[in-house]
């Protein structure tokens, strides 16, 4: 993250993505495959290492050296896009509002006050009620915790969507995409990003 300038001075926070360029690898359609997609893989300046038979095989009946990042995107079926054709970050423009969705930032084992927000018991006056949870259940009926309870347990490291951001810049010569706001996950993470 960094931070742009208004005319009138004013400081916006924003994120700076690179955004691709991504490349079609396969084309599904409703009459082979039950429904219209297309799979678009990351380029990268490293090679992807490691890659089985069966993905060389993938990227051999494209043509196309194997990629790390495999994406899948629904589309029209009469979308003009075919494989080989390259998906660069000019699909969008200043003033576009997207959604980005990726991984957040994983952050372990956590209590509820941090990971629900709850608030705690007394600080002082003796109180040994300070950052636990509290009543969990009845104990005589059902003599159990019900399913969906809050608790502590393993935080962050999920699938997360920010929707509406708005693009402040895009730089297609180097394929970065300023947007404005903060984006899930950690700094080099992978976000899949979508016209809202």
């Amino acid at each position: 993250m960094t931070q742009v300038y208004a005319e009138d001075g004013r400081a916006f926070p924003v994120t700076v993505i690179e955004a691709g360029p991504c490349v079609v690898v396969q084309r599904k359609s409703k009459d082979k495959d039950g429904y219209s997609a297309i799979q678009l893989g990351l380029v990268e300046a490293r090679k992807a290492k490691k890659v089985t038979k069966a993905m060389k095989g993938h990227f051999d009946k494209a043509g196309l050296p194997p990629c790390r990042v495999l994406r899948e995107f629904r589309v029209e079926d009469g979308a003009g896009l075919k494989v080989g054709d390259k998906v660069n970050v000019d699909l969008f423009a200043a003033g576009d509002r997207i959604s980005v969705s990726g991984t957040s930032r994983g952050l372990g084992f956590q209590g509820v006050v941090k990971r629900h927000h709850f608030r705690g018991g007394a600080a002082t006056h003796g109180s040994m009620f300070h950052r636990a949870p509290g009543s969990i259940g009845a104990s005589a009926f059902p003599s159990r915790t019900l399913p969906g309870m809050k608790a502590a347990g393993h935080m962050g490291a999920e699938r997360v969507t920010v929707r509406n951001l708005r693009v402040v810049r895009v730089d297609a010569g180097n394929n970065l995409l300023v947007v404005r706001g903060s984006v899930p996950g950690a700094g080099g993470s992978i976000v899949v990003i979508r016209k809202s």
